[in-house]
């Protein structure tokens, strides 16, 4: 069931997937990406289906204009920070009456996850994050950012800006080549990336780009957290930059080999076993593990 839920900064689209009277697990999708685009191969894996569902109620919150079917939003609209995002995410949790709740997010949605589990300490259980941002953008990173954006304000969701998109995703192997055709999840996400509106996205781009460094507070981190990246990933060194940083006692780091970003598309069978264990280890809360990710590599 989708909700539209209204927030001081825009109305914000949830989709609620189980039993709401479970534990809560939110979602939070990478740029240009949504529930489907980014989490749909790990949810519909028949282990996961036992593993997360069976023991959660699932919110997939989308960034403002990513939703399915999202109008174009316009651009004399204020232009949102990471700090109204991940304020956001709290006024979401307060419509549903939740208190505090598992994470799961995807590169940048890893970084607005981890921002609002700074700010709201006692509203997050465990943080899920694949290839995540902490840092500020290097140079290379906002030179790369603001071409994109340059991209999206003349052309929109231009042929060049979907290769780049989908080389932050997925490893080159995935991509493809001019002798191998790229794989099944590429051309699926390709298709999807179509139905966004370039206004939308260079919005959610710009946040992002302007993002504030959060090493300074990874230490204070209490919580639970279970970090995924995979080897080939643009972000492989972030993500292993911010293991260092954070609270040994309680994090935990899965590096994925060939794969790209996107390990929730292109490996969802590798953080099944991971996933298992980390949750088995959360004692604040009574998990009923129903099924061991058998088969998983």
């Amino acid at each position: 069931m989708e909700h539209h839920v209204r927030t001081r900064c825009g109305s914000v689209s949830v989709i609620v997937y189980g039993d709401q009277h479970k534990p809560a697990l939110i979602t939070y999708p990478d740029l240009a990406l949504n529930h489907v685009s980014c989490f749909q191969g790990l949810f519909f894996c028949p282990e996961a289906a036992s593993l997360l569902l069976h023991n959660f109620c699932i919110y997939h919150i989308s960034p403002p204009g990513h939703e399915l079917g999202a109008a174009p939003i316009c651009p004399s609209a204020s232009a949102r920070c990471v700090d109204d995002l991940a304020d956001q995410i709290l006024e979401v949790l307060n419509f549903f009456g939740l208190g505090a709740v598992m994470c799961m997010g995807v590169t940048a949605g890893a970084y607005i996850l981890t921002l609002f589990a700074m700010k709201y300490k006692k509203r997050v259980i465990g943080l899920i994050l694949i290839s995540p941002l902490f840092r500020a953008p290097s140079w290379t990173e906002w030179f790369y950012n603001k071409v994109m954006s340059n991209l999206l304000y003349f052309y929109g969701m231009c042929g060049l800006l979907k290769e780049l998109l989908l080389q932050r995703y997925f490893s080159k192997e995935a991509c493809g080549n001019t002798e191998v055709p790229e794989s099944d999840i590429v051309q699926a996400c390709r298709r999807l990336l179509d139905e966004r509106h370039g206004s939308n996205v260079m919005q959610f781009l710009q946040a992002i780009n302007g993002r504030p460094d959060l090493t300074s507070g990874l230490k204070r981190l209490r919580c639970r957290t279970l970090i995924f990246v995979g080897n080939s990933s643009p972000f492989h060194s972030e993500a292993l930059h911010m293991t260092s940083k954070l609270d040994r006692r309680f994090s935990a780091l899965v590096e994925v080999q060939a794969c790209g970003s996107m390990v929730t598309e292109e490996q969802p069978h590798a953080m099944l076993i991971p996933m298992e264990y980390f949750f088995m280890g959360l004692d604040c809360i009574d998990f009923a593990i129903s099924v061991t990710a058998q088969g998983a590599p």
